[in-house]
This record gives C-alpha cells, sequence and structure tokens, in this order.
C-alpha cells in the first residue's frame, strides 16, 4: 500500500469492549494500516426500532484502542451535543454522515460548534446526488474549523434496487474533485456496495481514480454484527482483497513528461474535436427539422421515433463494445439538446 494513503478501518458499530478489541486486534494481526480507528456509537436509523448504537459509553473503548495501538480515533456526530461528547473524550477526528451533511440546519448547527477548533473533519455526500449541497455542507465547515477538511465519497441513495446498494454516481465525485483539487477524498466501498464481495472491484476503482484513501468497515464476525451485517468485512479477508490491488504510483508530473501519453492524449483531442464538429451538423439538421414541423403544425416531440432512433443506436452500440446505460445516457442528452433547438429548451 502506498504510504500517503489513508485508511479508516473499525466496526459499522462499537457493540461492546470485546468486540471493539477484538476488531482492533485482528486489524494488527493482519498488519492492515491505520490512519484512524473507527467506530459507530451513534447510529442514525432509516427507520425506528433498529440498533442505534451504544453512545458515549464507548468511548473509553476507543481510548482503550488507542492506548494499545497509537492509532488515532474518529467517531460520527450528526448534533452539536455529539460535536461536544467528542471533542470532550478527545476523539482525533470526526466525520460527518450522509444523512447531516444533506441538512444545512444541522452543518450550521456542527460548525458554530466547530469554531476555531483544530481537529480534521471527514464530510460524505450527501444521501441524495447533490454536488452544490455537498460543497454547501464543507463550506460551513471549512469556514469555522481550523482543522483539516476532507471528503468521503460513500454513494446515493437510488428509488430501485441496482447493483450497489447505492451507487456512486462516479461524475459527482470527479466534478467535485475538478472544483476542489487540494481536498483529500476517501472512499466508503463498504456503504456503496451494500454486500461485501462488491468492496474489491469498488477499493479499485478508487486507486484508479486517485482517491487519497478509504472508510471500510471490519468486523470480526460480521455475519452477527448488530448493523450492516452483510457490508463488513474480516480483517484477514480485507488484507487479502488488499493483495489483489493494482497501485498506482505514478503522479502528475511524470504523467505530463511522457512523450506517448502527450501524443495519444493529442489523438483524443483531435477526436474530441471531430466529435463536436459532427454535433455541431447533427444539431443543424435537427434545426431544419423544426422547421418543417413548425411550418406543417407537427408537434416537436415524437416518442415512437425517438424510440425507433434509441433502438438503432443500442444496436451499434453492441456492435462497438458499448455499454446500453451509457448510450442510453448519451441518447437522452443529446435528443434533449436536439429538442432544445427544434424550439423547446427542457433543460438547462
Amino acid at each position: 500500500m502506498q504510504e500517503k494513503f489513508i485508511s479508516i478501518l473499525g466496526p459499522c458499530s462499537a457493540e461492546s469492549v470485546e468486540q471493539v478489541m477484538q476488531t482492533a486486534d485482528g486489524i494488527a494481526k493482519n498488519n492492515l494500516k491505520v490512519t484512524y480507528f473507527r467506530a459507530g456509537i451513534w447510529k442514525p436509523r432509516t427507520r425506528p426500532g433498529s440498533f442505534e448504537g451504544v453512545g458515549e459509553k464507548a468511548f473509553p473503548w476507543l481510548q482503550e484502542v488507542k492506548d494499545k495501538y497509537n492509532w488515532q480515533t474518529i467517531v460520527e456526530v450528526a448534533s452539536k451535543e455529539q460535536v461536544e461528547k467528542a471533542l470532550k473524550a478527545e476523539m482525533d477526528a470526526l466525520w460527518i454522515g450522509a444523512r447531516t451533511s444533506a441538512n444545512p440546519f444541522s452543518m450550521q448547527e456542527i460548525a458554530d460548534v466547530l469554531k476555531g477548533v483544530d481537529i480534521p473533519v471527514w464530510i460524505k455526500n450527501p444521501i441524495n446526488p447533490d454536488l452544490e449541497l455537498w460543497i454547501g455542507a464543507m463550506e460551513r465547515i471549512a469556514v469555522a474549523s481550523k482543522g483539516l477538511i476532507g471528503l468521503i465519497h460513500r454513494g446515493f441513495s437510488a428509488f430501485r434496487p441496482q447493483t450497489f446498494r447505492n451507487p456512486p454516481t462516479w461524475e459527482i465525485p470527479i466534478e467535485m474533485k475538478q472544483r476542489y483539487p487540494d481536498l483529500p477524498r476517501l472512499l466508503d466501498p463498504s456503504h456503496i456496495a451494500g454486500e461485501r464481495s462488491l468492496i474489491p472491484q469498488l477499493l479499485q476503482i478508487g486507486v484508479d481514480l486517485g482517491y487519497k484513501g478509504w472508510m471500510v468497515e471490519v468486523h470480526p464476525n460480521p455475519q452477527n454484527a448488530w448493523s450492516d451485517a452483510k457490508q463488513q468485512l474480516k480483517p484477514e479477508d480485507f488484507a487479502t482483497v488488499l493483495e489483489n490491488i493494482e497501485w498506482k504510483f505514478k503522479d502528475t508530473e511524470v504523467l505530463e513528461e511522457d512523450e506517448a501519453l502527450k501524443k495519444l492524449r493529442a489523438s483524443l483531442l483531435d477526436m474530441d474535436k471531430q466529435l463536436l464538429d459532427l454535433l455541431a451538423q447533427r444539431m443543424q439538421i435537427s434545426q431544419d427539422i423544426g422547421k418543417f414541423k413548425k411550418n406543417h403544425q407537427i408537434t416537436i416531440l415524437q416518442t415512437e421515433r425517438a424510440k425507433e432512433t434509441l433502438k438503432k443506436w443500442l444496436s451499434w452500440a453492441s456492435e462497438n463494445g458499448f455499454s446500453e446505460n451509457f448510450i442510453k445516457k448519451l441518447y437522452e442528452v443529446i435528443h434533449l439538446e436536439s429538442i432544445g433547438k427544434q424550439g423547446r429548451k427542457l433543460y438547462e
């Protein structure tokens, strides 16, 4: 593992001192790197009746881990009172969960408590796919706190069941990286996956996309965990996952100096220009069709025609190795822009 990687490991929930120490012992036994040892002590649940954490009585358990292994500790906070208790217990860092980061009132309350405090704060993306909401949560803490501010990508809620419990919607964290390149980003594959078998592929994607580390839930007996049992790994299983990661060691400066890569990127730019020129020609034809429809009093949106066109796109996509999902998204964007060119803009 690269030395600069930030690794946050520990159980989803602190259940007992024995469980917390067994987790820490397993992490140490498997020589896993730990930047922060995590454990949820307050667990905001979707519905009442689920295990909601043991509360502040877990602070001494985390301190025991710190005393034994000299690891820093981190807990989730969701309110003014929880921040105050965590600071009093001398936790080394805090993280803010997806439900909390989605609420500007809660974020401002937490920011007010952290005013002038020098403690790292890691902010998970809001539960809904809203980039500006994530930025707002980050800015509230950044204005108040004197400590490190970092981001954790844990995926976004979906209405219908999908492969991942919380689809990653990669374009949002990528845009966040482009806007704030200096903010460290961590991946939370446990919450994105919702299923431990999917975690390895997500970790590899995280490394490929340049994330600075991860927050992974590990538990000595995941099947019997009191919360999120399906997404937790045994420490030894996580160690095995890491053995199969393909690490990326070259930094940006090295890449920019590579002549072969420069030529490939130049080729891409040339093709991109050709694509845009073709799109411009396509949009001009759409405008001409729009004029025809207007002169003949024909509605702009022709759903059957759109369905037939998409079918052809999908057949061509299959021949060229594109995923169906990608082609559907691409067609939707181009089709909406074409409708806009015909006189009725459907989005900004």
